[in-house]
C-alpha cells in the first residue's frame, strides 16, 4: 500500500464537497477549528455549488477530487460533509492520477466508498475520520487531537474511547488484521460491483445512523450472505445513531441483533466504538495492520503501522 506524506503543521489542507453541500455559516465555523491550529484551508471550486440536494453535479465534484490530488499545493484532502451522491463520483475519478500523487484523503459516512475505491484500486492509505461538519458547532478535543495523532508517524498508535462514550464488549478475544470499513448501507450498496470491499483477514469496522432496526439487520444479513463476513478477524461496531423502531417493536436492540447475525462467527467484537456520526470520531486509516483487543476491562485499536511517510 502507497502512505501519503503525513500532516505536518502549517500544511495546507483541501477541502471537496462529494456529496451533498454544506451550510456556508457551518462551514466558516469549522474552517477556522483547523485555521486555529495553524493549518491553511483551501476550498474546492466547486464546494459551494447547490444543485438540488447536491455540491454541483457528479463532474464537478469529481473535478474537485481530481483536482486536489493533483494541485501540488496541497498537502491533504478533506470532505466537507456526506449525505449522497459519492455514488455518481466513483466512477469519474482519475484513480491513476490519485495514485501518482497520494495524498491523506479523509471523511466518512457517504464518503465510505470513495475511501474503499480509493484504497482498493489507487493502493493509496484512506482515512476514515472527521470531516468538517465534525467540527460546525466549533472544536471537539478527542477528535482533532486523533486526527493530529494518526497523521503523524508512529512507532504504534493505541485508541481509547472517550470516557463519554464507553465502549460496550459483545465478544471477548483479541484479533489482529487489516483495518477497513465504514457505513453499513454504503458498503451494502457496493456488493456485486466492481467497488464491493475486501474484507478478508480484515478487522472490520461498521457503522450508521437514521435507520430503522430492521433495515439494519436486514443489510447485516446482506453483508452475511454475501460472504463479506465469512473470513474478517474482528468487528468493531460505531456509533449506532437515531436507530429507530416502528410502532410495533422489532424486539432487539443494535447490539442484540449484532449478536444474533454473528451468533455463529467467532470473533471479538465491541460495540459504540467513536467512529461515525456521534460527537466523537476517531481517524482509522484503511488497509493498516492494527489489533483489537476486547479482552481487557477497557477494549481498545491499536495501529500496529504508520499509515503515513514523512518527506
Amino acid at each position: 500500500m502507497i502512505k501519503p506524506n503525513s500532516l505536518k503543521p502549517n500544511s495546507t489542507i483541501g477541502i471537496v464537497s462529494p456529496s451533498s453541500w454544506m451550510n456556508k455559516d457551518d462551514m466558516k465555523t469549522a474552517i477556522s477549528v483547523f485555521e486555529n491550529k495553524g493549518y491553511k484551508i483551501i476550498l474546492g471550486d466547486y464546494v459551494y455549488q447547490k444543485k438540488d440536494t447536491f455540491a454541483g453535479t457528479p463532474e464537478q465534484r469529481a473535478k474537485d477530487i481530481n483536482g486536489m490530488f493533483a494541485n501540488p499545493e496541497i498537502d491533504a484532502i478533506i470532505c466537507a460533509r456526506g449525505g449522497y451522491g459519492s455514488n455518481r463520483v466513483l466512477p469519474l475519478l482519475d484513480y491513476n492520477l490519485i495514485k501518482n500523487n497520494p495524498k491523506i484523503f479523509m471523511g466518512y459516512s457517504d464518503i465510505t466508498n470513495i475511501l474503499i475505491a480509493i484504497s482498493q484500486v489507487s493502493k493509496i492509505i484512506t482515512f476514515h475520520g472527521p470531516m468538517l461538519t465534525s467540527f460546525k458547532n466549533g472544536n471537539v478535543d478527542y477528535s482533532f487531537n486523533l486526527i493530529e495523532k494518526t497523521l503523524n508517524q508512529f512507532t504504534n498508535l493505541k485508541i481509547n474511547s472517550p470516557a463519554k462514550l464507553p465502549i460496550t464488549t459483545l465478544k471477548n478475544g483479541f484479533a489482529e488484521g487489516n483495518l477497513t470499513g465504514g457505513n453499513i448501507s454504503l458498503i451494502v450498496s457496493q456488493i456485486g460491483t466492481q467497488n464491493q470491499i475486501k474484507t478478508d483477514n480484515s478487522i472490520l469496522f461498521i457503522e450508521d445512523t437514521d435507520e430503522y432496526l430492521y433495515a439494519l439487520e436486514r443489510m447485516l444479513i446482506h453483508m452475511k450472505e454475501s460472504g463479506l463476513l465469512n473470513k474478517i478477524k474482528g468487528l468493531i461496531v460505531g456509533e449506532m445513531t437515531d436507530i429507530h423502531d416502528q410502532k410495533i417493536p422489532f424486539g432487539k436492540s443494535t447490539d442484540e441483533i449484532i449478536l444474533d447475525i454473528f451468533s455463529d462467527i467467532d470473533i471479538p467484537i465491541i460495540s459504540n466504538f467513536p467512529c461515525g456520526h456521534g460527537e466523537f470520531q476517531a481517524t482509522l486509516p484503511i488497509s493498516i495492520n492494527a489489533q483489537l483487543d476486547a479482552n481487557s476491562q477497557i477494549p481498545s485499536i491499536t495501529l500496529l503501522e504508520n499509515p503515513v511517510k514523512n518527506e
